[in-house]
């Protein structure tokens, strides 16, 4: 489970944030989780609460980003499917991710 170690450098820039705008407390973190990033929003909400334990930090929320795929052949772009990777208009497996592979803190609210 390595969200513990991304929680942990979340919060290390976190604090630099803090400490360049002045801020003492932080009421809000907003992300942006894409599928296709390799974060499991579901271990990242269990962990959060933990790590910011006698922290200046409190609520964490999730935006999940849905992974796209493009075909390299056709060059069709479609949505995650779990169950297959292939692509829906000509079959192909030839495929590269094309979205929702990323992984950034969107919003801070603090005071």
């Amino acid at each position: 489970m390595h969200e513990v170690g991304i929680i942990s450098a979340m919060l290390k820039t976190l604090e630099r944030v803090m400490e360049e705008e002045g801020l003492t407390h932080v009421e809000k973190v907003v992300l942006e989780v894409g599928e296709l990033s390799g974060v499991v929003p579901h271990y990242m909400e269990e962990c959060f609460p933990a790590a910011i334990y006698k922290t200046p930090f409190e609520d964490l929320k999730m935006e999940i980003i849905p992974g796209m795929i493009q075909c390299l052949d056709c060059e069709a772009e479609f949505p995650v499917r779990n169950e297959e990777l292939k692509c829906p208009e000509c079959g192909s497996d030839k495929i590269k991710p094309a979205g929702g592979t990323g992984f950034i803190i969107k919003e801070i609210y603090g005071s």
